[in-house]
């Protein structure tokens, strides 16, 4: 299998598995989305990490694939594209993106879809699609100028050029620049804490944030209102404020 989904400690990790670079033919795609579905129902996974490996997190599309591809052929594939990618979005769980070496094009992509990135020393991100004549089809042109403004992510669209884990950082493309060989370990890590969380509150905010970022703030303001009051009728609500009552803030314990 060219991804694979591994459980450990209420984590579970969507690997890429297709040597050498991770190329993101259509049956990785088609594969991504059915693992980040899996991971979205399964009660045992209730934090995820996206990882491509000690080398390269993905160096994008598997161009040969591509370049045989008609209009035609694009028109009916990009729907299922995108939504191999929106899987991942919509995961209802935290998601850390583990980003080593090359994170290119619809690896890039595929980073933007988590929640938090963590990139080694030694990666390098962009959306080179210009380079072929293209834009990006995955959702770069949306999701990156949501994450880092319009202007920031034209400069990488229109250039197509690569950036390093330190600019990555200063443009908030990333969100921790570590050691390579510490990117799973501190990945991981992030998503175990947050796994030990109340899962409705964390799906009801990252429901709540994304949404807002879709639409207009009254619509935003709503799914917040609805989720705030519906977390009233959880076990992990009475639980948290009975902690905060009796033992001071930050003891909850929501397993």
């Amino acid at each position: 299998m060219t991804v694979n989904l591994e459980v450990a400690e209420g984590v579970g990790t969507i690997r890429l598995d297709r040597p050498p670079m991770n190329a993101l033919d259509i049956a990785t795609q088609d594969r991504l989305k059915e693992l980040a579905e899996e991971a979205a129902r399964r009660d045992d996974v209730r934090a995820v990490v996206i990882y491509g490996g000690e080398k390269v997190f993905a160096a994008g599309a598997d161009i040969k694939e591509m370049q045989a591809m008609d209009h035609a052929a694009m028109v009916v594939r990009s729907r299922a594209l995108q939504d191999s990618f929106t899987a991942v979005a919509r995961i209802p769980k935290p998601v850390v993106a583990a980003v080593t070496g090359y994170a290119l094009g619809g690896g890039c992509e595929l980073a933007l879809c988590a929640d938090f990135r963590i990139a080694g020393d030694n990666a390098k991100l962009g959306q080179p699609e210009i380079l072929l004549g293209l834009i990006p089809g995955a959702g770069g042109t949306q999701r990156l100028s949501r994450l880092i403004g319009p202007s920031k992510a034209k400069d990488l669209i229109f250039t197509g050029r690569m950036v390093k884990a330190d600019e990555a950082l200063t443009l908030g493309l990333v969100d921790r620049v570590v050691p390579a060989d510490e990117v799973y370990t501190q990945a991981h890590a992030w998503a175990a804490k947050l796994a030990q969380g109340p899962a409705i509150a964390l799906r009801a905010a990252k429901e709540s944030i994304d949404t807002g970022l879709e639409t207009d703030i009254e619509t935003g303001l709503a799914v917040e209102r609805n989720w705030f009051a519906g977390l009233f009728a959880t076990e992990d609500r009475e639980r948290g404020m009975k902690s905060f009552v009796e033992e001071g803030p930050g003891k909850a314990k929501f397993l």
